[in-house]
This record gives C-alpha cells, sequence and structure tokens, in this order.
C-alpha cells in the first residue's frame, strides 16, 4: 500500500497518542472527519493500522527489572524451534521474544519485579523449557530511549 502525506501524518498524529478522536485529527489536518475516519478505516483495513494499545508505565506496576535473555537452542530443527516459540508465547514475563542470527537463537525481553523474581522465573520456568543449551542474562542499568513510534519521514 502507498502511503502519501496525509496517510503518514495520521500515522504519526495517533502513535503520539491513539485516544485521538477523529475530530481533533481533522482540525490538525484540515480535512472533514468523514475524510480522516475514512483514511483511518482503510489504514486498518490494510493492516497498515493493527492494533491500539494502551501503554503501562512499568514503574508503576513493579516489573522494572528488565533482563534480555539470550538463548541457545541445542538444535536449530523445525520441530525444536517451533516447540520452543509455542512454549515462549506462554510466559507472561516475555513481552518480546526474537529469533536472531549470531551467537545465540533467541533474544527475550522480560519484565520482573527484582532479581528474585527473575531467579524465580529462571528456575520454575524459563529453564524448564525443552531444547535450551544455554542462556544469557544482561541487566537493564538505565533506559536511554525507549519508543513505538516507527518513524514513517
Amino acid at each position: 500500500m502507498k502511503l502519501d502525506a496525509i496517510d503518514k501524518q495520521i500515522l504519526e498524529l495517533l502513535q503520539e497518542n491513539s485516544k485521538r478522536t477523529n475530530k481533533e485529527l481533522s482540525y490538525k489536518l484540515n480535512l472533514s472527519v468523514t475524510a480522516v475516519f475514512e483514511r483511518i478505516k482503510r489504514l486498518e483495513k490494510e493492516g497498515v493500522l493493527s492494533k491500539y494499545v494502551a501503554l503501562v508505565n512499568k514503574e508503576k506496576v513493579n516489573r522494572s527489572f528488565v533482563v534480555f535473555c539470550h538463548i541457545k537452542l541445542l538444535q536449530h530443527s523445525k520441530s525444536f524451534l517451533t516447540r520452543f516459540e509455542a512454549e515462549v508465547l506462554k510466559l507472561d514475563e516475555v513481552l518480546e521474544c526474537y529469533h536472531v542470527s549470531g551467537d545465540y537463537d533467541y533474544i527475550l525481553k522480560i519484565f520482573v519485579s527484582d532479581m528474585n523474581a527473575y531467579r524465580e522465573f529462571m528456575v520454575t520456568k524459563l529453564t524448564t523449557l525443552q531444547h535450551i543449551g544455554s542462556t544469557q542474562s544482561t541487566f537493564m542499568i538505565g533506559e536511554v530511549k525507549n519508543s513505538t513510534a516507527i518513524s514513517l519521514s
């Protein structure tokens, strides 16, 4: 789908605040409410806009201990990969999981309350998954940049 300048403006405005009303958007873009509504519906239908979410402050919900866990599987067979991915999807502490190239097979982004909670997660959940050969954990010291907005420039 080809995005024009107005589509990109709509996407940027919605990425800043998805609760903006069509009326607010129409005012900012100098378009009718109907035109904005139709463009948003088209972006949704085409899958450019896939969902609307609320971002939760991790400190306020006691999940500010962030860990990047690198996973190496025992083998790279399709069945091992499929099984591992299915199991990771069930782990609430894992917010992101990426299949990557390099020394490790996967990188997990894990949110827990503290080091004790992470140890408990490792012992009772992650290391019980089959096909894991090794793990390496990296702990976040400080957050320099964290954005959900994709630049459309």
